[in-house]
């Protein structure tokens, strides 16, 4: 059959609203805790450079860019190994350890000597530990998604999963904010000295309150289910084999999010320095402001795609992006407030996008596959386009001269976005038993 309209499930087994928030927190925590560490690395490049790394600033500071863009590049691995042993096992024992994982890499870093005391061994020592990150990173986020899709009502998965991209923010916000306040508080010898470090060593608690809540929760009920009815996941191969078409559409649409979520968390404040020619407080606080800005407005977008599906949701994100982007890049470049109004206008069009994310992209997949089928798809794709984006965004203005690449890199994306958003199913007020591909295609 062919289904048009979302169907609701009048069989979900709901979990009372106590459980429901514990869950909520034990999802957006761990994702708080990866784009802490996220925060506080792109915040404090300067100063991790410059305690880790030998040569010039300039080279110091390259070294330790391509550092970070490391942990992109074992995230499939991760994704391979933690998503069909979360399928197996269940959703809360590898989430536990994913979060474990992840913050003591992130409270590693910031125990790194020098590379004055230890000479190599210091960037060695900084290359293993971000590859932990993104091969933990690589399970964390579709884990993460899962637990919350599986755990929500069908009717409200939109509101409660904006509460994960929530948690991004936070996260992101929480580290740089840090980072920067340390950073004015101690100045800039002491921050080279010993103050970068500081940041770093708030992961730990972070992770153990992370894993502690994840440890309480008892597996979703969803999957539970799955493991009293003994349906168990199936080989890699049979994922490749049948599903992937729901592999694809999230593969193209995590093109278009993440470009444009690499793009405004990472890469403008060095554009903005850079290009824009604002001063480096500036540039750090434009970012932070607009984010805190985007936390507004995520729980409506969530609910509002419960109300009306995420499809048009994402077509307005995308739509709006594609026609918004150039003029708000020339509304940035005019200074400082412009630069405030611009970036906030820009997280106000991606916001439909970053808060149904976890709504959307599980219930694509039925529930044998979909840890696996979500964490494979999106971090292949992150890999190649997010974690690059960037680094692109920068080569593309050196190699033509014109600051507005970024800007048409990302109307790119939104391209790539909204062909793929074309072969996506509705699944808003589905249920997460329904396999959404199958019945499209009328099998």
């Amino acid at each position: 059959m062919t289904t048009s309209t979302p169907i609701p499930s009048p069989t979900q087994d709901r979990v009372d609203d106590a459980t429901l928030r514990r869950a909520i927190a034990a999802s957006a925590l761990g994702n708080a805790t990866e784009w802490f560490d996220y925060g506080i690395y792109a915040y404090g490049v300067t100063y991790i450079s410059a305690a880790l790394f030998p040569g010039d600033v300039d080279d110091a500071v390259l070294f330790a860019l391509a550092t970070f863009a490391i942990s992109f590049l074992v995230r499939p691995l991760g994704g391979l190994f933690w998503g069909p042993l979360g399928d197996r096992l269940g959703r809360k024992s590898v989430l536990a350890l994913t979060i474990l994982l992840m913050s003591g890499a992130t409270l590693a870093v910031g125990l790194i000597p020098s590379y004055a005391q230890i000479g190599w061994g210091a960037p060695a020592l900084l290359i293993a530990l971000r590859m932990v990150q993104g091969f933990s990173t690589g399970g964390e986020y579709g884990g993460a998604a899962t637990f919350m899709a599986e755990y929500a009502p069908d009717d409200r998965r939109g509101f409660y999963g904006s509460f994960l991209e929530f948690g991004t923010l936070a996260g992101f916000s929480f580290g740089a904010v840090l980072m920067l306040g340390f950073s004015l508080l101690l100045g800039d010898a002491a921050m080279h000295d010993w103050g970068w470090r500081i940041p770093f060593l708030v992961a730990a608690p972070m992770g153990l309150v992370g894993m502690y809540l994840r440890s309480r929760m008892e597996d979703t009920p969803v999957f539970r289910e799955q493991a009293i009815e003994g349906s168990g996941s199936p080989p890699l191969r049979i994922l490749m084999r049948d599903h992937w078409r729901p592999m694809l559409v999230v593969s193209g649409l995590v093109v278009a999010l993440n470009v444009v979520n690499y793009t405004l968390l990472s890469y403008m404040p060095t554009y903005l320095q850079r290009r824009i020619g604002l001063s480096p407080d500036e540039a750090l606080m434009v970012p932070i402001i607009g984010m805190v800005f985007m936390m507004v407005f995520l729980p409506f977008a969530g609910h509002l795609s419960d109300r009306i599906g995420r499809k048009p949701m994402w077509r307005l994100s995308l739509i709006g992006l594609l026609l918004g982007i150039v003029p708000l890049y020339m509304v940035m470049a005019t200074g400082f407030v412009g630069a405030i109004i611009g970036f906030a206008l820009l997280g106000l069009l991606y916001v439909p996008q970053l808060a149904t994310i976890s709504a959307t992209f599980p219930a694509l997949f039925p529930t044998p596959v979909r840890f696996a089928g979500f964490a494979i798809a999106y971090n292949m794709s992150t890999s190649l386009f997010g974690g690059t984006a960037p680094a692109i965004g920068s080569g593309l203005i050196s190699a033509t001269g014109n600051d507005l690449m970024p800007a048409f890199y990302m109307m790119i994306a939104c391209v790539v976005g909204l062909v793929s958003l074309r072969f996506m199913p509705e699944t808003a007020g589905r249920s997460l038993h329904e396999n959404v591909f199958a019945d499209r295609m009328g099998t």
